[in-house]
């Protein structure tokens, strides 16, 4: 039986970069890992609340806008600096926003003496980011689209992107059945015993009508 093992954990350390950067005491690890936690899920509520507000988009173009496909953060002695990747950073950018953001963050964070430093950094190639397939994947379902439809335009999406490899794999009550069963499309390469191999991964849940879908995407970038 294969022992099935985080495509991102197993080559952290190697091509896979770590998204937190600070250092604690033993006693306070914890604290400053739920502090993390909250940070992200700070931010994701934001961009949700506020992408809820202009519903009327078109499905290309914003299907896939505002997906964050990693939040960094690094912390200093008085200072908390949190870079935010973005798809299309299109709401980010409004006027006031920032500030905003700022003030949900610090309310959740609850440390008067800590400043916040939020910047935005816009991802080069949106098509290569699992995150942002997985979004655009979830729009199409949501919408009654068929799944393999769904899928194969994701795939076709990817062209645009410098990849050398894709898979997707959708588990649940497809299309409305009884029994639940799993579909998976690959396109190119995808060595996911190398370790050199650069692999994207995200695993993302899509509530549908039926229940629950889970959506996973590898994306095989490059070999160092």
């Amino acid at each position: 039986m294969g022992q099935k093992i985080n495509p991102l954990g197993f080559r952290l350390g190697t091509t896979q970069n770590h998204h937190s950067f600070w250092f604690a005491q033993p006693k306070n690890y914890s604290e400053g890992l739920q502090e993390d936690k909250k940070i992200r899920n700070c931010i994701k509520n934001y961009i949700q609340k506020n992408r809820k507000k202009g519903s009327n988009r078109k499905i290309e173009a914003d299907s896939s806008s505002e997906v964050i496909t990693h939040i960094e953060i690094q912390k200093e002695i008085d200072t908390i600096h949190v870079i935010i990747h973005i798809g299309f950073p299109n709401l980010l950018k409004k006027k006031g926003a920032i500030e905003e953001l700022e003030k949900d963050l610090q309310k959740e964070v609850n440390s008067v003496n800590l400043r916040l430093n939020i910047a935005i950094e816009k991802v080069k190639e949106p098509y290569r980011q699992p995150n942002i397939l997985a979004e655009y994947i979830a729009f199409q379902l949501k919408n009654r689209v068929s799944f393999r439809k769904a899928m194969k335009k994701a795939i076709e999406l990817t062209k645009k992107a410098d990849i050398k490899g894709v898979k997707i794999k959708i588990a649940g009550r497809l299309a409305g059945k009884e029994i639940a069963r799993a579909e998976c499309i690959k396109k190119g390469r995808l060595p996911l015993q190398t370790i050199r191999a650069k692999i994207d991964y995200c695993c993302y849940p899509i509530r549908t009508i039926y229940g629950v879908l889970g959506v996973k995407i590898w994306i095989f970038v490059e070999e160092e």
